[in-house]
């Protein structure tokens, strides 16, 4: 097996960016709404999102370099986390353009909004699930300014669980590949049970 290497000089600029996020993939997609300083709505895909902790729960997303959603959540603190599904994928990559500042992307795209409990930026009532985030900290390294959100309330679509947990199959979430490729997983998902130590052990012996 032939591999290429790049190296640290060679990482630079596009090159590393077009690697790294054609590489670490698929990515969940932290669809943010968040409110500016004077009250204008934002909406806006970040797919450098992950979860940090369950207990207490804790999500972060990156913005690369200084973005609305990132200005709006240093002024107040709050912000919403939507999840993104297939039926919402072109409402999503519509408020990915380049909007200014003082527009609102919920309009432009069509979406409508549904009331938060303990934020004020609203969430989108036809996504599956979303998750109310107020600000913990922000760290920024390189051009990432990642931004931690204790979560503070879980909005979840009854259609999307069974017997109390959410199914991927009916979640139908949209991950997010390089360039403009997107990867879905509903009907293509694979379950296979964790093993234990024993379980190694025993199976270490046949």
């Amino acid at each position: 097996m032939a591999h290429v290497l790049f190296d640290k000089e060679e990482l630079q600029g596009r090159q590393a960016y077009f690697l790294i996020t054609s590489l670490v993939v698929p990515r969940p997609i932290a669809w943010v709404s968040s409110l500016a300083a004077d009250g204008t709505l934002n909406l806006a895909p970040h797919s450098y999102f992950n979860i940090i902790s369950s207990g207490p729960p804790i999500v972060h997303f990156t913005s690369t370099g200084i973005k609305d959603s990132l200005t709006n959540v240093k002024a107040t603190g709050e912000f919403v986390i939507n999840i993104v599904n297939e039926q919402m994928m072109d409402q999503m990559n519509d408020t990915a353009a380049n909007f200014p500042s003082e527009e609102n992307e919920f309009e432009w795209a069509g979406v409508e909004t549904a009331p938060s409990v303990y934020v004020a930026p609203p969430r989108v009532a036809r996504a599956p699930a979303a998750l109310e985030c107020k600000l913990n900290q922000i760290v920024s390294l390189g051009n990432g300014n990642m931004v931690f959100g204790d979560v503070v309330a879980i909005h979840v679509d009854e259609g999307v669980m069974h017997e109390g947990r959410v199914e991927a199959d009916l979640l139908k979430p949209l991950g997010r590949l390089g360039g403009s490729n997107y990867a879905t997983v509903a009907g293509h998902t694979l379950r296979i049970a964790r093993p234990t130590w024993d379980d190694m052990k025993e199976r270490g012996k046949q």
